[in-house]
């Protein structure tokens, strides 16, 4: 799985108010994971949010803002009664456990020490990350949601690192992350997601516009590209490839997918008889009339066309016209078996 965006319907530790509205842009984006504070909100508010996100398929998240272990308490029961699937946040495991212990969600604990409202990770990179060790070791949690960016170190990349090697779960990073580069920092350090809340509903991170669409959109892309998923590949003409194809029965490869070539080729008279052992093939006539023949009929394939050989049948394919283009799809491992000895004619693909 690749680095996870978390999106916080949030700003200064608090859901906001117009959350509803920006979910939906959110979804409509593509946005997988979304989140929510226990405050800022009434609980059927909260309720509504996470209903909206399970029934478009998303992730849903709850990120505890408690001061004190009943408000805490009252957090995790909330997260059960509003049924999301992840807690993030808080540091009373002990007392939040057991509210969670059958019920589905997963819990991800700040490890260190939290002050203050918006809170503050406080300790040194060895004390934070002996927490994390310690919490991540109990049943029942899952991950780490870490204030990475909410502390004075100077170091934030050894911090999130040192957290991610002693806690051996996925681990989330919060607070403060508005670009690309701190983004590839989160992913570098070894993170399994991060959390921009703010940022994004502010308009702080570079995109064409401070709109929330604009926004959303910059970070999916900059995420994308750091995970691997964007294509390097553009359309191409048929008409065009074809032309760099000048010889009869020597197929050109134009592409890949998986294990399966696409390969254009020319077919000028007939070929040799042939089955593959193993290798299906497709034949696509893109320009002119291809005849398929069999040992139990023959089969004309026209413009626009197709025909499916299953492995193991005899065939022997021959163009109908002159200009015959066809569009083939098989393993590149593909291998032929002749029936006959004809280097002039036999279809040996390339």
């Amino acid at each position: 799985m690749g680095l996870r965006f978390i999106f916080m319907l949030t700003r200064n530790d608090r859901t906001v108010k117009d959350a509803a509205e920006h979910l939906a842009q959110a979804l409509s984006l593509g946005v997988r994971h979304i989140g929510f504070k226990d405050i800022g909100l009434p609980v059927d508010d909260l309720k509504a949010l996470n209903a909206t996100i399970k029934a478009s398929g998303a992730t849903s998240y709850l990120e505890v803002v408690s001061l004190d272990r009943d408000s805490e308490v009252a957090s995790a029961k909330a997260a059960v009664d509003i049924g999301v699937d992840i807690l993030l946040g808080g540091t009373r495991v002990e007392d939040v456990l057991p509210v969670l212990r059958d019920t589905g969600i997963e819990y991800y604990p700040f490890p260190g020490h939290i002050v203050g409202h918006p809170s503050i990770l406080e300790g040194t990179i060895e004390e934070i990350a002996t927490s994390a060790k310690d919490l991540a070791s109990r049943e029942g949690v899952h991950g780490l949601d870490l204030l990475a960016y909410r502390s004075p170190l100077p170091d934030i990349p050894a911090l999130i690192s040192a957290v991610c090697a002693a806690a051996g779960k996925p681990v989330i990073v919060a607070g403060s992350i508005a670009d690309k580069d701190r983004i590839a920092l989160v992913r570098g350090a070894g993170a399994a997601g991060f959390t921009i809340g703010t940022a994004a509903l502010d308009g702080d991170y570079p995109a064409q516009t401070k709109t929330l669409e604009a926004q959303l959109s910059a970070i999916v892309r900059d995420v994308a590209e750091l995970n691997g998923h964007l294509s390097p590949f553009g359309k191409h003409a048929l008409d065009e490839a074809f032309g760099s194809v000048t010889e009869a029965w020597a197929p050109r490869v134009a592409g890949q997918v998986n294990d399966m070539q696409i390969k254009l080729a020319k077919f000028r008279g007939a070929a040799a008889w042939h089955f593959h052992e193993r290798e299906d093939q497709l034949f696509l006539v893109h320009r002119g009339r291809l005849l398929m023949r069999f040992r139990d009929r023959e089969e004309v394939v026209n413009e626009g066309e197709f025909i499916v050989v299953p492995h193991g049948v005899e065939h022997c394919p021959v163009a109908l016209t002159d200009n015959c283009k066809v569009v083939l799809l098989e393993p590149a491992t593909i291998a032929q078996t002749a029936r006959i000895e004809d280097p002039r004619s036999a279809f040996i693909p390339s």
